[in-house]
C-alpha cells in the first residue's frame, strides 16, 4: 500500500509553507491566484486528501451528525434520513446513518461508536423501551434528539407524530365504513408507537360505542413484509375473522395484502386494510393502500434543525429542549373502500 500524502508533502512539492497550503484549502481567497493554482495542481497530482479527523481535532467540532434508526429497510426511515441529510448538508455537515435493526445490543454499540467518534450530535430512534441505552449515552455528553419517539423519563429534544391520533384516524375510518370487528397487526409490543396506535384505535372504537373486544390484536416480532404475511396467515385461520385490518405500518399491511391475494380473499370487498406511514409503495400496491401519512422528511429535517440549534447554543447555555409533535393525515385509497 502506498503511503498517504500529508500536507507537508504538498507544501514541499509546491515550494510553499504548510500555512499556505492550509489557506488554499480553507481560505482560498487569501492566496494569490498563481500560488493557489500551483498548490491545487500539486494536490491533484499527489492525490492529497485532507484529514478530516485531524481538522476536527484542531477545531474541536465534528462535521458529522449521527443518525440511528430502527430499520433502514423501511422506506419511512429512508425518508427520515433524507430530511435529516438535507438539513445537515445546508449546514455544511454530513450524516453517518446506522441501523439498529430493532436490536438493543446493536443500538448500544452504535451509540458507543458515535461517542468515540465525537460526532456533532445524534438523531436517535430508540429501540430500548427501558431507556437504558439512552441513559448510558447521555453520560458521554454528546447532544441527541429523539426522532419518531418520546422516551419516558427524558428531557431531550424530540420530533414525533401523534400516534394516538393516527391510530384513531385509521380505525374511525373503518368504523365509519361499517366495520365492527377489526384486527390490529401491531409489531413488537415494546415499541411506544405500537402501543400509542393501539390506544388511538381503542379510542375510536369507544367513540362508536364499541368495546375493546372489537379489536383483535395480532402482534409480530418485526414490522416488515414477511411479518405481515405471517400475520395474514394467522388472520385467515381465525374462525371469526374480522372484516378489516389496521396495520401498525405499511410494510405489515403490504404483507397482509399479499397473504390475502394468495388465498383468494378480495381486498377490500372481503377484507379492508389500512396501513401506517404512507410510504411510496403504498400507492403503488396492486390494491392501492389506505394509510395514515407521517411527514417523515419533515420529521428528519426538523430533528436535524433542533440538533444543530442545540450544538450551536450549547456553550452559551441558552438552548431550551423542545418536544415537537406533528399531526398525521389519513390518505384514503381503494384498500378500505369496500361496501359493508
Amino acid at each position: 500500500m502506498a503511503p498517504s500524502v500529508g500536507i507537508k508533502d504538498v507544501a514541499r512539492a509546491a515550494g510553499v509553507s504548510v500555512g499556505t497550503v492550509s489557506n488554499v484549502i480553507n481560505r482560498p481567497d487569501t492566496v494569490a491566484g498563481e500560488t493557489r493554482a500551483r498548490v491545487l495542481s500539486v494536490i491533484e497530482r499527489l492525490g492529497y486528501v485532507r484529514s478530516e479527523s485531524a481538522r476536527q481535532l484542531r477545531a474541536g467540532r465534528s462535521r458529522i451528525m449521527g443518525l440511528l434508526v430502527l430499520d433502514m429497510g423501511n422506506p419511512f426511515f429512508v425518508d427520515v434520513a433524507r430530511g435529516a441529510e438535507r438539513a445537515a448538508r445546508d449546514a455544511g455537515l454530513g450524516v453517518m446513518v446506522c441501523n439498529s435493526d430493532h436490536d438493543i445490543g446493536e443500538e448500544a454499540e452504535y451509540l458507543s461508536l458515535f461517542a468515540e467518534q465525537r460526532v456533532r450530535g445524534v438523531l436517535l430512534t430508540p429501540t430500548d423501551a427501558t431507556s437504558r441505552n439512552i441513559n448510558a449515552f447521555r453520560r458521554s455528553g454528546t447532544p441527541f434528539v429523539l426522532v419518531d419517539r418520546v422516551a419516558e423519563g427524558t428531557t431531550e429534544c424530540s420530533v414525533s407524530v401523534d400516534d394516538v391520533a393516527g391510530g384513531a384516524l385509521a380505525v374511525r375510518h373503518l368504523v365509519d365504513a361499517g366495520h365492527r370487528s377489526i384486527a390490529y397487526v401491531s409489531g413488537p409490543p415494546g415499541l411506544n408507537q405500537v402501543r400509542d396506535r393501539r390506544t388511538g384505535a381503542l379510542n375510536a372504537l369507544a367513540e362508536a360505542g364499541l368495546g375493546p373486544d372489537a379489536l383483535r390484536e395480532l402482534p409480530t416480532e418485526r414490522q416488515d413484509v414477511a411479518a405481515g404475511r405471517d400475520a395474514g396467515a394467522r388472520l385467515l385461520g381465525l374462525a371469526d375473522r374480522p372484516t378489516a385490518v389496521f396495520c401498525a405500518n405499511d410494510l405489515l399491511a403490504l404483507g397482509v395484502l399479499q397473504a390475502m391475494y394468495a388465498a383468494g380473499v378480495v381486498v377490500p370487498d372481503d377484507l379492508a386494510i389500512v396501513g401506517y406511514d404512507d410510504i411510496e409503495f403504498a400507492a403503488a400496491a396492486a390494491v392501492p393502500l389506505t394509510s395514515v401519512r407521517q411527514p417523515a422528511v419533515t420529521m428528519g429535517a426538523m430533528a436535524a434543525g433542533l440538533l444543530l440549534e442545540e450544538t450551536e447554543q450549547r456553550t452559551a447555555a441558552t438552548h431550551e429542549h423542545r418536544r415537537v409533535v406533528l399531526q398525521p393525515e389519513l390518505v384514503v385509497r381503494r384498500s378500505s373502500l369496500g361496501a359493508r
